[in-house]
């Protein structure tokens, strides 16, 4: 292998997000919750790897590896499976094998004997991280390592380790729902403006090379409290639904509840509602969720959540052929969000005839209408949505 040149996953969506695939001698860190379907992907990986690879089950049998790995098509003669967590002995089998591509699954449960700590310590993985860190510069063979996180941000995943490593994907996604995101947090050989989208199916993870329209594919016309939005993961555009519903509270505290939206920004999109709006959620329990179980960041993803919300309070639902962006501000205002054109572009792609985003916004391709608001008031009134209750 030459240093310094990429070498392909033979995985387009994965390649491309690793901008090209691995550089010998280098060390990427998969990290997600468990059971997302990082172990999933990285047998794909070692299926179609062109050479020797050496897979380290550390946490789960080598018996059940290989029952998943035939579930996958991984089953090579070049596939070598070590269930063991001692470093000395993965050491052992990195030199007798002469692998050109180590996976270790997962570092969590890695240890070094002469680390006077626990096996998933934040001790225990850091030395191990090391150890193996030390062997990928050493031998010029890229090793991926599996880390684990929880929802609470566990000190044993990640985060822990990412000074020591090249590259950090994060493996996102709902293990109820089959669309996963992996996108590079820290990258050393390349840009972590990309993303990869794939779908879980029986036959493991297949690249989506059109992520906007599975996210929109079960959309349904003319329903209160949805709101189309094309936010952009990275440099990629991607179009998704917000949804929210609006009840009258039962009584006590009004429940806020939201999937793939953070809450802090759900309550400051209602406040402005309420105070720049006229629509006031006080007497509403309020649920929001973008569509697929993915989680979007973004302040453009702000427009499409309150009209979505002002949608659900006047039971009136958003034009089918209507997209919207824009950040909003404690003053109402619609503020600008970057590359505007590409989020055009895309809704145009799919068939959108109206995009309402800031005032600021160029124009679109010639089939899309693009309608400026300055402000809150402004929107609700271009989409019909500024009578209250």
């Amino acid at each position: 292998m030459s240093d310094g040149v990429a070498r392909a996953t033979g995985i387009a969506e994965l390649d491309q997000v690793l901008s090209g695939g691995l550089v010998p001698g280098s060390v990427t860190l998969m990290g997600g919750e468990p059971g997302i379907g990082k172990s999933t992907l990285l047998l794909q990986v070692a299926r179609s790897w062109d050479g020797p690879v050496l897979y380290v089950c550390a946490e789960e049998s080598a018996q059940q590896v290989r029952h998943r790995a035939e579930r996958l098509g991984a089953i090579g003669p070049g596939i070598w499976l070590l269930a063991e967590t001692g470093l000395g002995d993965i050491a052992a089998a990195i030199e007798s094998t002469s692998p050109t591509l180590v996976i270790v699954d997962s570092i969590q449960t890695v240890n070094d004997p002469s680390v006077g700590s626990t096996p998933g310590s934040v001790t225990q993985v850091r030395a191990s991280a090391q150890f193996l860190t030390s062997i990928a510069k050493r031998s010029n063979i890229p090793i991926v390592l599996v880390g684990h996180v929880t929802k609470d941000g566990d000190l044993a995943g990640p985060r822990v380790l990412e000074h020591l490593v090249d590259t950090v994907l994060s493996f996102e996604g709902d293990r109820h729902h089959s669309l996963r995101l992996v996108r590079a947090v820290k990258h050393r050989f390349g840009s972590t403006n990309e993303l990869s989208v794939f779908e879980m199916s029986e036959g493991g993870l297949r690249g989506v090379g059109d992520p906007s329209g599975l996210f929109l594919s079960d959309r349904r016309s003319g329903v209160a409290g949805s709101a189309v939005v094309p936010t952009l993961e990275g440099r990629r555009p991607v179009v998704i639904e917000i949804q929210a519903l609006t009840h009258a509270a039962g009584g006590g505290i009004p429940a806020r509840r939201t999937t793939g939206v953070d809450a802090s920004r759900l309550a400051m999109i209602l406040a402005v509602l309420a105070r720049h709006g006229g629509l006031s959620s006080a007497q509403f329990d309020v649920y929001s969720s973008v569509v697929g179980g993915v989680r979007v960041s973004e302040p453009g993803l702000d427009l499409g959540i309150a009209l979505a919300l002002a949608s659900s309070l006047v039971h009136r639902p958003l034009a089918d052929d209507a997209a919207v962006f824009g950040e909003i501000g404690l003053g109402g205002e619609i503020r600008q969000v970057s590359h505007p054109e590409r989020r055009l572009a895309e809704a145009a792609r799919l068939g959108f005839t109206h995009v309402i985003a800031p005032m600021r916004t160029p124009d679109g391709p010639p089939d899309l209408q693009v309608i400026r608001v300055g402000d809150i008031r402004e929107a609700l009134i271009v989409t019909g949505l500024g009578a209250g209750r």
